[in-house]
């Protein structure tokens, strides 16, 4: 081994005996002295764990909107802003040298007041997303940039101290409240860690050559500056080593699981994680959390993420009379840890029906807002979203979809004029979507038959967009099955092999075949398959959606 670091971040956990039980060891062992973990039926092991049950209510729900926004909107060169600025030669880094100055003098701390949130009003973004199809809404709680969006006890870096000097998340959560909409929150900070290691750089040419960013500033510096007071190493957390190979950019994808060389974090900074996210729990009862990790926050080198989801389990089913309604999402799971958590895939999905219920998160455009994306049309279209909305829950998953809003609060109009039509197709269709269940197939046509494989922990979602009237998807509800072509057809007739005369898939008689939105249509079952005659006008410009009774 290289490294001490190495070797025990390869180790999930070390048990030691004590007579016929064994309890594992972590490396960095969280403290519950300022927050205690709750107690109830979960205990914090996989195999307490694994007693979950997902809620009802979600898996009804299937489609949730997410706000990802926060003060890396302000420049608007997209997600990672905060990291990014701080990698030499990088666009991000170009750009913000050019606007705002060297990362030597004008830091990620100097961007924070320049996120005001001028022209947000969550009450009137919570009702459109509703309006559009929404079943649950979540909000960004802190990202990696380790700024909190709430009046945080444990960060004094948050929006109510400076910035919007707005309590987001409460204002989020009203919304939320006010129009039915249950309120999942995603906290990302646990990685500012490694994450930030790049504002311990500096430039290796140019007139700032060695000169070191702002990484490694103190409380001490601020005297004089806007930030006097604050402690830039409260947002930054970089007074540690540089993990292993930390000028290669690339190095902490391999690092995430806290493994290949990653600088092990302190108790006291996995600690403020976890009080930061059980004064969330607390304060604003979430109904999902969802964390950009691999399995949970500082898994597997401490019992951190265990204890919060032990944490919110019992804290739900204690504010639900005993029923636990609470969702914790977590990404690359193993077969028994879905049992536990709902398993999450960024930007892809698995090609077949999962037989525990997950989520597959996906952007609009970038995850935060990207000026590049809007000047270069490169928003997934309506029919991108629908596409990928009906792939998903034929496979028994949920599609969480983020809308990147504009540092000021607002989307821009080429989003509004995506979601507007994807919504007009909702409202159409929603039948064939809330409160179903997958068929005894998801689907069938090219993309269905075909080997895709997810990429690390999604990545695959290009695959499915791409379609022609072939590619057919499937619900049920009840004795009512939904067949939903993913093109309109050129010739107007979708051929339904699935549903052919005498396939066993489909043994009964089929009585009549409704066009959603428009209503019966004539049909002929042959041995090739269902033939269903379309209209001569298309109802939209996405995707038909037939009842098969």
């Amino acid at each position: 081994m290289k490294n001490k670091a190495l070797f025990f971040s390869l180790v999930c956990a070390v048990f030691v005996s004590c007579g016929q039980s064994s309890q594992p060891v972590y490396q960095v062992p969280v403290s519950e002295a300022d927050e205690p973990m709750m107690k109830g039926k979960f205990e914090p092991t996989w195999e307490s764990l694994k007693n979950y049950e997902v809620p009802e209510w979600y898996r009804n729900a299937k489609f949730g909107i997410w706000a990802h926004w926060g003060p890396q909107c302000v420049e608007g060169t997209g997600d990672w802003m905060a990291r990014k600025l701080y990698m030499e030669g990088s666009e991000v880094y170009r750009y913000h040298v050019e606007h705002y100055g060297h990362p030597s003098e004008v830091g990620f701390k100097d961007i924070i007041p320049l996120f005001k949130a001028e022209h947000w009003n969550p009450d009137s973004l919570v009702a459109f997303y509703k309006k559009i199809g929404a079943q649950y809404f979540f909000a960004l709680g802190n990202h990696h940039d380790n700024f909190d969006l709430w009046d945080s006890k444990y960060q004094p870096w948050n929006s109510v101290n400076m910035g919007p000097k707005r309590d987001v998340l409460a204002e989020w959560e009203k919304a939320a409240r006010k129009y039915g909409l249950p309120f999942g929150v995603s906290l990302h900070a646990d990685h500012a860690w490694t994450w930030y290691e790049t504002a311990q750089r500096h430039d290796t040419i140019g007139p700032k050559k060695g000169v070191p960013y702002d990484g490694k500033l103190t409380k001490a510096d601020g005297k004089g500056k806007w930030w006097e007071g604050y402690d830039p190493q409260d947002l930054y957390a970089q007074n540690h080593p540089l993990s292993e190979n930390s000028w290669d950019n690339g190095m902490i994808h391999r690092q995430w699981a806290w493994g290949e060389g990653a600088c092990m974090p302190t108790q006291e900074y996995v600690t403020n994680f976890y009080n930061r996210t059980l004064d969330v729990i607390n304060r604003y009862n979430p109904d999902i959390l969802y964390f950009d990790v691999t399995v949970l926050p500082f898994y597997p080198i401490s019992d951190a993420g265990l204890k919060i989801a032990a944490h919110l389990y019992n804290h739900s089913m204690a504010t639900h009379d005993g029923k636990l309604e609470a969702v914790l999402t977590g990404k690359i799971l193993d077969e028994e840890q879905r049992k536990a958590l709902v398993w999450d895939v960024e930007r892809g999905a698995p090609n077949e029906i999962i037989a525990d219920k997950w989520q597959t998160c996906t952007c609009l455009g970038g995850w935060h807002y990207d000026q590049s994306v809007y000047d270069n049309d490169r928003y997934k279209s309506a029919a991108d979203v629908v596409k990928l909305l009906v792939d998903v829950v034929s496979k028994n998953g949920n599609l969480l979809l983020s809308v990147p809003l504009r540092s000021d609060g607002t989307f821009d109009e080429k989003e509004a004029k995506i979601l507007t039509e994807f919504g007009e197709w909702m409202n159409t269709n929603k039948e064939s979507i809330y409160d179903t269940h997958p068929w005894k197939v998801f689907g069938e046509g090219p993309i269905a038959n075909s080997d895709i494989a997810i990429n690390a922990q999604g990545f695959n979602e290009g695959s499915y967009t791409n379609t022609t009237a072939q590619e057919i998807r499937f619900t049920q509800k009840g004795d009512d099955l939904y067949v939903t072509a993913l093109a309109w057809p050129e010739d107007r007739r979708v051929i339904v092999k699935s549903l052919a005369q005498g396939n066993e898939l489909y043994p009964g008689e089929i009585k009549d075949v409704e066009l959603l939105g428009y209503g019966k249509v004539g049909f002929e079952r042959t041995v090739e398959g269902l033939v269903i005659e379309l209209p001569d006008k298309q109802l939209n410009k996405i995707a038909p959606v037939f009842k098969v009774r």
